[in-house]
């Protein structure tokens, strides 16, 4: 997994990226947590991810938001960070210009950002949501949400109480043109501390099913 530096909106932005030898290969993207409270690309759950897409032959892409490790710049809020995360799929997209398929996945606070940019980003197709901080940040933008995808969170979070993600996901299975999965990991906080392998093998399973019913697979 090479580093790679390429520039955003703040400046430098550092990242990690495996490129997929084969031609129109998936793309995807990953977001991780909250800056503030020691959030980087290098995330086990981010990480995890990282290798699930690229195991399934995707071009993937995780980096950090401004301000973190190597990348340049001040943490901004979500306003910011949304701007790195639009530049770094620009820098994506522009390596992979015959991807048709292109998905991206969020922890926490890389969550509500993830689904932000799926908003403005028509050519994402799929996201998967963990632990999304619904209880701290407004999610009412994705009215309606645009693509298909999967939210997984635990049942022991005392960040963002499960009730509060239930009640997203709620409102978003109402909406008609989208399947929106929702999976509630047993006894699981908001790291997945001791419980990333069954947070893998859900996210796996999702992401094979999508991929096997729309042939990617």
């Amino acid at each position: 997994m090479p580093e790679v530096i390429f520039s955003g909106p703040a400046g430098r932005i550092e990242a990690r990226y495996h490129h997929s030898k084969a031609p129109g290969s998936p793309i995807a993207i990953l977001l991780h947590p909250h800056p503030a409270f020691g959030g980087t690309m290098n995330n086990p759950i981010v990480h995890t991810l990282y290798q699930m897409y690229q195991t399934r032959g995707f071009s993937v892409l995780r980096f950090n938001f401004r301000g973190v490790g190597r990348s340049q710049g001040i943490f901004e809020n979500g306003a910011g960070e949304l701007s790195d995360a639009a530049s770094a799929l620009d820098w994506l997209q522009s390596f992979n210009r015959e991807a048709r398929v292109c998905w991206i996945a969020g922890v926490s606070f890389g969550a509500w950002i993830s689904m932000q940019l799926l908003m403005r980003r028509p050519e994402i197709s799929g996201f998967i949501s963990v632990a999304p901080l619904a209880k701290h940040y407004d999610f009412s933008f994705l009215a309606p949400c645009p693509a298909s995808g999967l939210f997984v969170n635990g049942e022991k979070d005392t960040v963002t109480p499960p009730e509060a993600v239930h009640s997203l996901v709620s409102k978003l299975k109402t909406q008609k043109g989208i399947a929106v999965e929702h999976k509630v990991i047993a006894g699981a906080n908001h790291f997945f501390q001791d419980k990333i392998d069954e947070l893998s093998k859900i996210c796996s399973t999702y992401l094979d099913k999508r991929l096997a019913s729309e042939g990617q697979m």
